[in-house]
């Protein structure tokens, strides 16, 4: 912790070009990486996501959430469970995102379930990584995106 996040710039569920260097400046970030869209883990986490919202995403948090699926499957996802932060697509150069957050299952090409906090300067500041078929910590999760949102903005004089 305390170095700065890798950063990217992915297709999301639409096509459109989105970047860790869009909020940066302006809002944490939470980078959530899950190995596959409509797996059972993987679709209850999203929509724990989704559902309490609130909890992970304000004017001063920004949610991406990231797989290896292609940009139409995640499409089909996200209007399949109302998904309508940014899901990434990380399908090409194959997990290179994945890779540099260093949660890249070699074995099947796909994400380990890790959630990465970035503060509003890019600098990692949380990190949760879990096994396949291990499931995230959401009270953990939520505690340290509350550490987070604790944390002031630096003021310009």
């Amino acid at each position: 912790m305390g170095e700065l996040a890798p950063t990217f710039v992915l297709p999301d569920q639409y096509g459109a070009e989105v970047g860790l260097a869009d909020v940066r400046g302006a809002k944490n970030a939470v980078v959530v990486f899950y190995p596959f869209a409509f797996s059972g883990i993987c679709t209850g986490e999203l929509r724990a996501v989704r559902d309490g919202l609130e909890d992970f995403q304000s004017d001063d948090i920004q949610v991406f959430a990231v797989s290896c699926d292609p940009m139409f499957s995640l499409r089909t996802f996200a209007d399949a469970e109302g998904h309508f932060f940014p899901l990434l697509s990380d399908f090409w150069p194959h997990g290179a995102v994945t890779r540099a957050y260093g949660v890249l299952n070699e074995a099947d090409g796909s994400p380990l379930r890790g959630t990465f906090l970035v503060d509003r300067d890019g600098v990692l500041v949380w990190s949760e990584v879990n096994q396949p078929g291990e499931g995230r910590d959401f009270v953990a999760y939520r505690e340290a995106l509350g550490r987070l949102r604790s944390r002031r903005p630096a003021t310009v004089s």
